[in-house]
């Protein structure tokens, strides 16, 4: 029996949601969850990046040293950014299919800041609802 834990993009909570279910995944959890991952420091990357927020974040209200600011310190490692976790019970043959789901309509073609995966032992699982314990209590 494995946890496999996936941290997503929020824009994708809704597609990783669906390829679970498609998957035939039982169950799940979900939660908003603040995080930093390996730091960027390809311009090629970043550069793109910066010029799109600040086109959203200069407006009326937000002058441009003020929105400049903004981005970088979302940019560089002084900010945390918003985040999904899942999280799933599963049985071991299982895991591959289900990593291989949530992979797939997570990957961008920035090639960055799309998630991570992990896979952990579980020793024993209860379902409250009927005492079932085991493999049997996850799924």
């Amino acid at each position: 029996m494995k946890e496999i834990m996936a941290i997503v993009r929020m824009k994708k909570t809704g597609v990783t949601k669906r390829a679970l279910v498609e998957t035939g995944v039982a169950g799940f959890t979900a939660l908003k969850v603040l995080g930093r991952g390996k730091l960027v420091e390809d311009t090629a990357v970043i550069e793109p990046c910066k010029e799109k927020l600040l086109a959203m974040a200069i407006d009326d209200i937000n002058e441009v040293e003020e929105a400049e600011q903004e981005v970088t310190s979302f940019l560089d490692d002084s900010r945390f950014f918003p985040r999904r976790l899942f999280t799933i019970l599963a049985h071991d043959e299982d895991v591959p299919r289900i990593v291989e789901a949530i992979t797939k309509v997570n990957i961008t073609e920035r090639k960055v800041g799309d998630g991570i995966i992990l896979v952990l032992p579980v020793d024993d699982a209860v379902r409250v609802r009927t005492g079932e314990s085991g493999d049997a209590a996850i799924w």
